[in-house]
């Protein structure tokens, strides 16, 4: 089992993750959101805050008055210079992916895959077709996939369609193990991390 040696590889990083969050904006430094896990049940996430405690207040004000920052929140749903985000380290923990890493105790918990399509918030599916989400949740979702090594942030709604129904069509374990090689790569690079 992968999770429990990620976990314990990873815990000195968020640690130094956790510390730093509540340095820079004290209160939880862990973040749980529901989303659609496998069978299109309820998936609570763990992950390291990196956003303000008002970060929602912060968004709707911001895409209130700014048409451009509106049109690329409905087309990735992520924003380039996001109001939300805290400064340095929130950035920082998103680039690298650290704030994801608390999801390995959602894999030890069979709620998650290493690999598979990433949990979208509800706002985010709602966008998507009914039969692809339903084809979304035929598979556990992962930390990381298809998606994440291919374009990252920079995919549209079309193209993360396209990944994950790929990712599907040609579930395999050395799909998955191609995906988890290229996930290190993915990250240093940064390329399409925001």
């Amino acid at each position: 089992m992968i999770a429990i040696p990620a976990l314990l590889i990873s815990f000195p990083l968020i640690l130094v993750g956790a510390i730093a969050i509540w340095v820079t904006d004290p209160g939880p430094v862990f973040y749980r959101q529901t989303r659609e896990g496998h069978g299109g049940g309820p998936l609570r996430i763990w992950k390291l805050r990196t956003m303000y405690r008002d970060a929602e207040a912060r968004l709707q004000d911001l895409l209130e008055r700014d048409p451009v920052a509106r049109e690329e929140w409905e087309t990735r749903f992520k924003l380039r210079e996001d109001p939300r985000v805290l400064p340095f380290i929130g950035r920082f923990l998103r680039v690298s992916s650290v704030d994801e890493l608390p999801q390995f105790l959602n894999v030890l918990m069979g709620e998650m895959s290493v690999v598979g399509p990433r949990p979208f918030p509800a706002y985010h599916l709602a966008a998507m077709p009914p039969a692809f989400r339903a084809r979304r949740c035929s598979v556990l979702p992962g930390i990381t996939g298809l998606a994440q090594i291919s374009a990252r942030s920079d995919a549209d709604l079309t193209l993360q369609q396209q990944l994950d129904e790929s990712y599907i069509d040609h579930l395999s374990f050395w799909l998955d193990l191609k995906i988890i090689w290229g996930t290190v790569p993915a990250i240093l690079g940064r390329k399409g991390a925001y």
